[in-house]
Order: C-alpha cells, then structure tokens, then sequence
C-alpha cells in the first residue's frame, strides 16, 4: 500500500515537473506583469494625487498674486485704462508659467489661464489676455473650459476688431449649454461689424435656446429693442 502511495505520488510530481516546465514561465511573466501594471496604477495614481495637492498650493498663490477686483465675474472694460500696468502683472507672469509648466493638465491650470486672462485684458494687455486664452483653449480636456476660453477669446478679438478670428472662436462644437451664450456673442461681433440682420438672427436664436425663466433672456430682449425689433410683435 505504502509503494503504492508513493507511486501517486511520484507521479503527481512529475505531472507537476511537466506542467511547470511547460508553462512556468509563461504564468511567471504574467505575474510579473499584473504586479508591474498594480505597482505603475499605484505610482500613477499616487502621483496625480501629488500633483493635485502641489497645484492647489500653486493656485493658492495665484489668488494672492491676481489683483482681487480681477477675480469677480463683473468687470468694466474701461478699468484698463485707468489702471496702468495694474502693479503685479509681474507675478502674475511669474505664477502662470510657473503653473503652466508644472500641472498643465490640472483644472487648476485652466482656471488661472482665465484669471490671468481677465487680469491682462483689465491691465491693457490684449495681446497677453489673448495668449493665455488659446493656452485655455489649446491645453484643457474639459470642453467646459474649451467652450468659456473660446466665448472670451472672441470677446478679446473683438475688441481689437478682429471681427472674422472672434467669429472663427465661435465657429466651432460647443457643450449645447453654452449655445445660447455661443449665439449671443456672435450677434454682438456681428454687430459690431455692420451685420444688423446677422446680429437680430443670432439674438433670435440665443433667446429661443434660453430657457423661459432665465434672467439674461431680459438682457437679449434689450439687445432685440435697441435693434428695432420687438419679440411681441
């Protein structure tokens, strides 16, 4: 009996010596490579974690650093000139390469490339507002900030009368959220370009996209009345 056993068990061993050697090689590099894919999963989520913390400090300064009337959503157009250089355009520099180097791919990044953009803009900077802008615009995977990059950098190129590139910003695919602020900016380039029928057009349009209780429907309104045209008629 006892032979026996050993028998079996000499048996199972070579079957085992056989299985191994036929494909212990190949079930040690799958190994190896579930621990490599666990272990780089790790490293990579460890380091995005690092560099979320390390960019908030980096936007924190950005806060300090931007001019505080800059970071509201109201501004008058006309303080660019009556406020120079505006004292930190500097470090706004200094903070936005800074920012734009490091952590390019994080929110953060975007939302000072807007910050920074309003601050030039404010500061007479047109050309330095439109560059941080197509940075926004270029670089961000959110079509969020794509799209409010783009409705700004239409208004910047608008101002500089560059009617055809602030209608080429708007020319594209939006988030249909953004349709109605897309089809406002339009008619006010067209506007200001001569194009009064284009204009009445788009301002037609953003009012229909516009939900029936939003506020800035009042603002189209005005805009249709200024042009001759009443809704109600």
């Amino acid at each position: 009996m006892a032979n026996q056993l050993d028998l079996e068990e000499q048996e199972q061993l070579a079957q085992i010596k056989h299985f191994w050697k036929q494909y212990g090689n190949t079930i040690t590099w799958v190994m190896l490579g579930a621990l490599a894919i666990w272990a780089g999963w790790t490293l990579y989520h460890d380091w995005q974690r690092r560099q979320a913390t390390q960019a908030a400090a980096l936007f924190d300064e950005v806060l300090r650093t931007v001019p505080s009337d800059d970071k509201g959503n109201q501004g008058d157009k006309n303080d660019k000139n009556n406020q120079g250089d505006r004292g930190n355009t500097a470090q706004v520099d200094r903070v936005f390469a800074d920012m734009k180097d490091r952590f390019p791919s994080t929110t953060y990044a975007w939302q000072t490339g807007l910050m920074v953009a309003k601050h030039y803009f404010l500061a007479g900077k047109p050309e330095a507002a439109q560059a941080a802008l197509t940075w926004v615009a270029g670089q961000s995977s959110d079509p969020g900030y794509q799209a409010i990059a783009k409705l700004r950098l239409a208004a910047v190129l608008a101002d500089k009368k560059d009617y055809a590139g602030a209608l080429n910003q708007l020319s594209g695919t939006f988030p249909a959220s953004f349709g109605a602020l897309v089809s406002d900016r339009r008619a006010d380039v067209m506007f200001l370009q001569g194009d009064k029928a284009g204009a009445i057009d788009q301002y037609r349009k953003a009012y229909r996209l516009l939900d029936a209780h939003a506020d800035y429907r009042r603002f189209i309104v005005a805009k249709l009345n200024a042009l001759g045209v009443d809704l109600h008629d």
